[in-house]
């Protein structure tokens, strides 16, 4: 059966499993002893995980090598996967797994020859650890202590709550536009102005009736005064001055929204029956209970 990597298989891996990525998780054993890190996931055609790649970090072994799933306990809360048995000489013991290898009948036999006679799985007896399977009706199933998670230790429940989430959004309300016309309007001044005029006045003489000598007469043709006459004319013409300015700005004034709404939280209700024996860690792994 030809196994493929977790990539491979589905890009979108973490979108599926609601965004866990166990890959990149710690494996320990159930001593604390870290024994490696998690390179990548191998599954069937049906998408079922059969093999964990771990990139081991054991001070005198440093290889990949595969664990089956069935022998894996994922902690998605710690980050963390756990495994019974497995010790720096079953590491050892090993095939060493590269991503150019393909994962045949034969290498798997290598892998589950070594962790057969440690299972210890309620159940799995000596005689099926040393029992001969036939390549061409092997199935996973056969060994269920080696592929099948254990839904007793990999059960998790997320508790839910709702929450008010406060957003702004910015919207257009409207607009002031400023623009300029021009009116008209009749403007009247008034320009005082002199003219003159000349005023030519006859009167009798003071002296009238009296004779003249005839060498004092002289009698003239033609002109005989010139007198200049001016008049002011008006000169009206328009100028343009500025009358008042106008400025515009914005200002942005805060006020205060409040909305309320009725939220649900999911609380935690544990039933027992009898006396059994039970911790409650909160999210810092530390004892509640």
């Amino acid at each position: 059966m030809p196994l493929y990597k977790l990539t491979e298989f589905d890009p979108n891996y973490q979108e599926t499993f609601g965004g866990e990525d166990v890959k990149a998780m710690d494996l320990y054993t159930e001593g604390e002893q870290k024994v490696g890190t998690v390179a990548d996931v191998l599954v069937d055609p049906e998408g079922r995980f059969r093999y964990l790649v771990i990139d081991t970090s054991l001070e005198t072994v440093g290889k990949r090598i595969l664990l089956p799933i069935g022998l894996a306990r994922i902690d998605y809360n710690a980050g963390r996967i756990y495994v019974d048995g497995i010790s720096q000489a079953q590491v050892g013991q090993l095939p060493e797994y590269n991503d150019r290898m393909t994962v045949d009948y034969d290498y798997e036999e290598q892998v589950r020859g070594v962790y057969r006679p440690l299972i210890s799985a309620p159940g799995y007896t000596s005689t099926q650890a040393s029992a001969t399977y036939d390549r061409d009706t092997y199935t996973y199933q056969q060994e269920p202590s080696l592929y099948d998670l254990n839904e007793q230790n990999h059960q998790t429940f997320k508790l839910y709550e709702e929450r008010l989430i406060a957003n702004k959004n910015r919207v257009k309300t409207g607009e002031v536009a400023i623009g300029k016309h021009v009116e008209t309007e009749t403007a009247r001044v008034s320009v005082p102005i002199e003219k003159e005029r000349v005023v030519i006045e006859r009167v009798t003489p003071t002296d009238s009736g009296t004779t003249v000598a005839p060498s004092e007469i002289n009698f003239q043709e033609g002109e005989v005064a010139r007198i200049e006459v001016y008049e002011e004319t008006p000169n009206i013409h328009k100028e343009a001055f500025v009358r008042e300015e106008v400025r515009v700005k914005k200002v942005v004034e805060q006020e205060t929204v409040e909305a309320e709404e009725t939220v649900r939280r999911e609380e935690l209700d544990i039933d027992t029956q009898g006396r059994p024996v039970m911790n409650e860690l909160d999210q810092s792994g530390n004892d509640q209970i």
